[in-house]
């Protein structure tokens, strides 16, 4: 069972990386043994370990796991953190909303850290209850070996590592009590209110599991100033899913949103790209153009309503994200990011010539910085007054499995 974890632990992690890496531990079976795994792979690959814990505030006893996933980071001599969802809690949907809050904390602690890559329990009973789970009309998501954070723009550079998605409950438990280990029994996964406890016992003990990985959606694609550009022979010569599930994916990151489209609306547009016509539409806050030769895919800018294109004031020295798609970082204050709708024509002379080169309807959502009366695309400029860096295509590489080893 271990060889089998380290075996994925040596495959997507680096050997004497001097960044830390992440662990989620609950007190839980599958958390406790993943980290001792973690504990003694990065003891011989010489990597730093940082032990993390979320209380999600819905248990009484949630304070006492903290301390006990303390005291295990104690008895391994790594450091440890605890944090805490707080605020008011949805009516419905909880589970949702809580795994939701779990991924943007822990993606915010790791990036405070330095860490890309956080390590998390799950096994393969968890793999088999999501499939349950979405076969009775559940959007549960089922976890993937490699991925990047789902959290964004928190997650952005983060992955998630599961080495355990090939290990039974069960085993991960028989190798704790073999180790005199103790866990914590979450009364939650047993609680029928919850689709996940359901579908736990919807489960026999002996129910053969089966798990696949996603094959990488590597359809060739260029980005320049957050507009994406495939030939279309290429998108018509992938395979249906692969270029269906490319294109949702491709619309999340180049409208800067988090959500995935539903998967109706995303097969019939993919359906249409695989056609000869033309196809202007939009999907996922991403807005679509298609001619014979090419697809392009940007930013909706009309899409005002969803916030993300608002106005944002900038702090100094610390990069902010706008809209999903752009990383800023100002070197001093008083300079504002807007979208370059309605100030094109206050723009200098020589970034009105280069934003000829951007699709017509990509320019109104490209970012803007003001300074007092100065009007300056960043993007566009020779001696940009704040830096910028893309987001776009590297999202897009790691979320279609592009990126499978930890970043340097």
């Amino acid at each position: 069972m271990t060889d089998r974890a380290e075996a994925l632990l040596d495959r997507h992690l680096l050997k004497g990386s001097r960044r830390p890496l992440a662990v989620a531990v609950s007190g839980g079976g599958d958390s406790v043994a993943l980290a001792l795994i973690a504990e003694g792979w990065a003891r011989r690959s010489r990597r730093d370990l940082l032990l993390l814990t979320l209380d999600h505030g819905l248990n009484p006893d949630s304070a006492a796991w903290t301390g006990r996933c303390e005291a295990l980071a104690q008895r391994l001599g790594r450091p440890f953190r605890a944090l805490a969802w707080t605020g008011p809690k949805p009516a419905s949907g909880l589970p949702a909303a809580a795994r939701a809050a779990r991924h943007r904390l822990l993606a915010e602690a790791a990036r405070e850290a330095g860490a890309r890559v956080i390590l998390m329990g799950h096994t393969a009973d968890d793999v088999a209850e999501a499939q349950v789970m979405r076969a009775a009309g559940a959007t549960t998501p089922e976890p993937r070996v490699w991925a990047p954070s789902p959290a964004w723009p928190e997650g952005r550079g983060v992955f998630v590592l599961r080495p355990l998605l090939d290990v039974r409950r069960a085993e991960l438990r028989d190798w704790l009590s073999a180790r005199g280990e103790t866990w914590i029994e979450d009364p939650a996964n047993a609680d029928p209110r919850f689709a996940r406890a359901r579908a736990r016992r919807a489960l026999p003990a002996d129910t053969p599991l089966e798990r696949q990985e996603p094959a990488p959606a590597a359809i060739p694609f260029e980005e320049r100033l957050g507009v994406l550009d495939v030939a279309r022979a290429a998108f018509r010569a992938s395979p249906a899913g692969l270029a269906e599930r490319w294109l949702a994916m491709a619309c999340v990151c180049a409208g800067g949103g988090s959500r995935r489209p539903p998967g109706v609306r995303a097969a019939r547009l993919s359906a249409a790209l695989r056609g000869d016509g033309p196809v202007l539409a939009t999907l996922a806050g991403g807005r679509i153009e298609a001619d014979t030769t090419a697809i392009r895919i940007f930013r909706e800018a009309g899409e005002a309503a969803r916030g993300g294109l608002a106005a944002l004031s900038l702090p100094r020295s610390q990069a902010v994200v706008w809209d999903g798609r752009f990383e800023l970082l100002a070197p001093r204050p008083g300079l504002e990011v807007r979208r370059l709708a309605g100030l094109a024509s206050r723009l200098p002379d020589a970034e009105r010539r280069r934003l000829q080169a951007v699709p017509a309807a990509a320019r109104g959502a490209l970012p803007t910085i003001l300074d007092g009366e100065r009007v300056s695309c960043p993007l566009l400029s020779d001696t940009p007054a704040v830096q910028v860096r893309g987001l776009v295509a590297d999202r897009l590489r790691a979320a279609a499995g592009l990126v499978t080893r930890e970043p340097d």
